[in-house]
């Protein structure tokens, strides 16, 4: 805030005004004063003319209001137990031009003073805790400049009899309405042309047909001057009725030559009365009386349904303009927006001019409610702007869960950033989910390919394991039988069977190419047949490394080319048994 060290009423307070949006115009650029119509203050702003009061009203009413003010002041502080100074501060110190003139400020600036002559409705109003909207604009923006915390809304004549206040608190919504109404107001005031100087307009005189005379003498002679009336009649219709009408002028005009009508229909019908109160029935005379009477009243009601279907036209003229130009504006703005559509409700431009008669009054309210039209509609292009911004920079690459946009779009800002903040994340929660599960797919796939290659790796262990026991046996054997080997010829007790055995270790031939077709087997019992009088089971020749290759019904069957194998096996078996016998002795 920065204070000017003016006095309010002086000429330099009044050009300091000029040059400023004061408090006390915000309810005229808002169109919601009593007093100024926002034209009138787009006029005196462009031209630079502070609006005139006669000298009654300044020493009546400007003059006499600051004298109650004075006097109400020191109720005020008596009733917030502080003082107050009268202030004129403006927002120059963050670039603004808004002002505000307070009637009293606190020197800590938490309270602020406004004043208002006595007036039994706003009286009854403030009593009730109600401030009017044409005051409130001025007290929300002397709360902006200032930094108040609240304005003490004031209502007396500077008696304690006639005095009543009630408390004004800042309220966000009345700050942007009030932002966003001055910046339409500088659009506007940039684009402003100043309308031709209309003077005030006063119907022209119509000068009166001339009046009817109907005289009667005696019985049969009729004295009238219904042609003299008639010409004049004509001479009217023909040339100074007004059939087009352009201007107020005009509208104002019109009416005035309806009104010469209907009293020129009422001569006639007096004449009507005169000439039959003298004679019972001239029929000649009340021919000529009814048809002038009759194109006196035609062209009246002809007169007056043009002047109504004029007004009528000229009206949806200018609310159709208003109408195109909000359309218009709306358009640009969408211009500038990509992934929302505005969506703004059309002026009622109808209702606001309603029962309005001049063209001058028409054109100030729809003037006015096509700038708070504007000013709708910008408030939520920038709301949107600013929405888009946001999602850019912070939630683009999520763009596609917001295909509801535009419904999220309405909602306040801070309830559409949560709402957009809680779908991001509950999509990242799932897709989190999502990647939990596909990670423990991998870890569970990778498991099982390890206790895979380890149960293979064990089965390869245990198989060289196996082959090297079975090597270690072999070679236990080998070493075995040349140990049971004797260096000279002894009584052995089991020297036949010895001998016997021991032609198994010549080499024997034994055609073992692999014959062509299927492979020769031999059974069990066979293999016992020919080793007889030893003898073998089954698991004996598995534990020797021999499986069968095929059963036929109970028996087992054997690899034929596998017998020479199967007795060199029985050989070392028994070579092992003569060498343990032969360490025993």
């Amino acid at each position: 805030m920065r204070v000017h060290n003016l006095q309010q009423g002086s000429d330099e307070w009044a050009a300091f005004r000029l040059n400023h949006h004061g408090a006390s115009e915000a309810a005229a650029m808002l169109g919601l004063s009593k007093r100024t119509t926002r034209s009138e203050l787009l006029r005196m702003k462009h031209t630079g003319t502070p609006k005139e009061f006669s000298d009654w009203v300044q020493e009546n009413i400007l003059d006499y209001g600051h004298h109650v003010e004075a006097m109400a002041r020191p109720l005020v502080e008596e009733l917030i137990g502080d003082d107050l100074y009268p202030v004129t501060c403006s927002d120059e110190d963050t670039g603004g031009h808004l002002s505000a003139s307070c009637d009293g400020l606190t020197m800590a600036g938490e309270t602020a003073f406004e004043h208002k002559q006595w007036n039994g409705e706003l009286a009854a109003a403030v009593a009730a805790g109600t401030v009017p909207d044409d005051h409130m604009p001025q007290c929300q923006q002397i709360m902006m400049i200032t930094g108040a915390k609240r304005v003490i809304f004031t209502v007396s004549d500077g008696t304690r009899d006639n005095f009543v206040s009630t408390e004004v608190w800042p309220d966000a919504r009345w700050f942007e309405r009030i932002r966003d109404g001055w910046a339409q107001f500088d659009r506007d005031l940039t684009d402003y042309t100043l309308p031709e100087q209309k003077p005030m307009l006063v119907a022209e005189a119509v000068q009166d047909l001339p009046a009817v005379a109907v005289q009667v003498i005696g019985q049969i002679s009729v004295r009238e001057n219904f042609r003299v009336f008639e010409s004049a009649l004509r001479d009217f219709l023909d040339n100074k009725l007004i059939r087009e009408p352009q201007t107020d002028q005009d509208f104002v005009d019109l009416d005035q030559q309806i009104k010469a009508m209907k009293k020129a229909e009422d001569t006639l019908n007096a004449a009507e009365a005169m000439m039959l109160a003298q004679v019972e029935s001239i029929d000649q005379a009340k021919r000529q009386k009814d048809m002038l009477a009759k194109l006196v009243r035609d062209n009246r009601l002809m007169a007056e349904k043009l002047l109504e279907s004029e007004k009528i036209r000229r009206r949806q003229e200018r609310i159709e303009a208003a109408r195109k130009a909000f359309s218009a504006h709306v358009a640009d703005l969408q211009g500038s927006i990509t992934g929302l559509r505005l969506d703004v409700v059309m002026p009622d431009f109808a209702g606001a001019i309603k029962g309005l008669k001049t063209l001058t009054s028409i054109d100030d309210k729809l003037d006015t409610a096509l700038a708070n039209g504007k000013i709708a509609a910008d408030r939520q292009a920038n709301d949107f702007r600013a929405k888009l911004a946001w999602v850019a920079e912070l939630a683009g690459e999520h763009r596609a869960l917001l295909a509801d946009l535009q419904q999220l779009a309405v909602k306040p800002i801070d309830d559409f950033k949560l709402a957009v903040q809680s779908r991001i994340a509950d999509h990242l929660r799932r897709e989190e989910a999502r990647q939990e599960a596909e990670r423990e797919r991998i870890r569970r796939e990778e498991r099982e390919k390890i206790e895979r290659e380890q149960a293979e790796a064990e089965r390869e262990r245990l198989a060289d394991e196996r082959a090297r026991a079975e090597a270690e046996a072999a070679a236990e054997r080998e070493r075995a039988a040349a140990e049971l080997a004797p260096d000279e010829p002894t009584p052995d007790p089991v020297h036949s069977v010895t001998a016997e055995l021991r032609a198994l270790e010549e080499p024997m031939h034994f055609d073992t190419a692999p014959a062509a077709g299927p492979r020769r087997t031999v059974k069990l019992g066979d293999i016992n047949a020919r080793i007889a009088p030893l003898s073998i089971s089954a698991d004996g020749l598995a534990s020797l490394g021999f499986q069968p290759v095929g059963t036929e019904r109970a028996a087992k069957l054997y690899a034929e080319d596998d017998l020479l194998a199967i007795y060199r096996g029985l050989y070392a078996v028994i070579q092992n048994a003569a060498g343990e016998l032969k360490k025993a002795a």
